[in-house]
């Protein structure tokens, strides 16, 4: 387990490029893999569960190989293969659940496994509405987690409507619903990230978005026809918003994020930090599909505020960050409705608030968030913070460290290749220093 010390740093700032988004990077690995002929993916993300989604749709009768920054993958024409062994997802709770759900209508029994953290995430979440639909799941696991035995079956279109904001879940059913017969509905409680619905328009397969009902006719076992395709993965806007809060929060720096996704249903962040008194602008580059382009930062002083409803599903990954900056500002910054982050790679809500007393700020925790009361002069915790691997822990972490009067250590910061190797590169390149 690798441990890192960070120091305090006063300039931070300059330009960057963000690796490639990586929930954009899975699904389009999926559905190449799918495809007839060979697509060329550009910026596709080289993080742990990116790799991993591409590694178990390799397994299935795809191909692939980089070519410097282009990724290539010969897809299999319409149907994947039986894999000879159990599909190893390592961390990847969305290449799970999304893959599962392209791989119950297959004619074909697949088991998946996983590392020690997703095997103690939830999947009867996508278990119940697949088997709705007609598909044999089996989760083995203690507590209905992986591993996760699929027993494909031809599968019939339902309506279901999602119990919990999700769009991994969303995602599930909608790419389940390509290889069942009739009409697949989802009807969403709150708007998710879209990246299914965008990805599925590019690659013209037919989908209809009426606000929060997501429809698509199923073509059976036979599925959709997809063609190859040339694609650029847009930076993910969760790697982006390390930089972009801890900028935002130091009066006097300054960020440019070029090449950035700002797709409207992932930068909820920035409606965050604006409320806080962030000056933040964006520039659109590309409009079409997952729209990319640059943000710009410029550094000052922030007022608490309160995130909860809506705004949750659409920066739920960023929270951690978001907690750790409203240690920086002036006031109360309340978090509610965030119950969610009770599952992820860790129990997000009592890590993050352990961690955040460990710098000496008032925090109290509640069963679906927690309340930040700043700003406060942070000191260094006396003993190394475990991030629990959990890479948006460890991540969030380290830059607050920054802000600290003396060095700080985070162990076990392996995690954080998951989804951002270059994360503790970019920290140097824009002026913080890392041992």
């Amino acid at each position: 387990m690798t441990l890192k010390t960070i120091y305090p740093i006063s300039a931070f700032g300059g330009e960057l490029r963000v690796p490639g988004d990586k929930s954009v990077s899975q699904r389009i690995a999926m559905l190449a893999a799918l495809a007839k002929g060979t697509s060329e993916i550009l910026g596709f993300l080289t993080g742990e569960d990116a790799l991993s989604t591409l590694h178990a749709v390799c397994a299935l009768g795809a191909s692939a190989r980089f070519d410097g920054d282009v990724l290539l993958i010969s897809g299999t024409g319409g149907g994947f293969k039986e894999p000879a062994s159990p599909l190893d997802m390592g961390n990847s709770g969305t290449g799970t659940r999304l893959l599962a759900g392209l791989l119950a209508g297959q004619n074909m029994t697949v088991t998946m496994t996983g590392d020690d953290s997703l095997s103690r995430r939830p999947m009867g979440r996508i278990k119940d509405p697949l088997e709705e639909m007609g598909a044999q799941i089996e989760l083995t696991g203690e507590k209905g987690t992986l591993p996760m035995r699929i027993s494909g079956t031809p599968l019939q279109g339902i309506r279901y409507e999602l119990p919990m904001a999700s769009a991994q879940v969303k995602s599930c059913v909608l790419l389940a619903g390509l290889f069942a017969e009739g009409k697949t509905t989802v009807v969403e409680p709150r708007p998710t990230r879209d990246h299914t619905e965008k990805l599925f328009q590019t690659l013209e397969i037919p989908i209809v978005v009426n606000g929060l009902e997501i429809s698509l006719q199923g073509l059976g076992p036979t599925g959709p026809e997809i063609n190859g395709c040339k694609i650029t993965v847009p930076g993910d806007f969760s790697s982006a918003a390390f930089w972009i809060a801890a900028v935002a929060a130091r009066p006097g720096a300054e960020l440019v994020i070029r090449n950035v996704g700002l797709n409207p249903r992932r930068t909820a962040l920035l409606d965050v930090l604006r409320r806080m008194g962030a000056l933040i602008e964006t520039e659109l580059d590309v409009v079409n599909g997952d729209p990319i382009g640059s943000v710009f930062v410029h550094g000052t002083s922030l007022s608490g505020t309160e995130i909860c409803g809506d705004e949750i599903p659409n920066l739920i990954d960023e929270i951690p960050m978001i907690a750790a900056i409203g240690a920086l500002a002036e006031g109360e910054t309340i978090i509610r409705d965030a119950a969610e982050l009770r599952v992820k790679e860790s129990d997000r809500i009592a890590v993050t608030t352990a961690h955040l007393r460990a710098f000496g700020v008032e925090v109290d925790e509640r069963s679906d968030g927690m309340t930040v009361r700043g700003p406060v002069q942070l000191s260094t915790p006396k003993e190394p913070l475990a991030s629990h691997g959990d890479h948006r822990i460890a991540m969030a972490m380290a830059i607050l460290a920054t802000f600290a009067d003396a060095p700080a250590q985070i162990n076990d910061v392996d995690c954080v290749a998951t989804s951002y190797p270059d994360f503790w590169k970019h920290l140097e390149q824009l002026g913080g220093r890392v041992v």
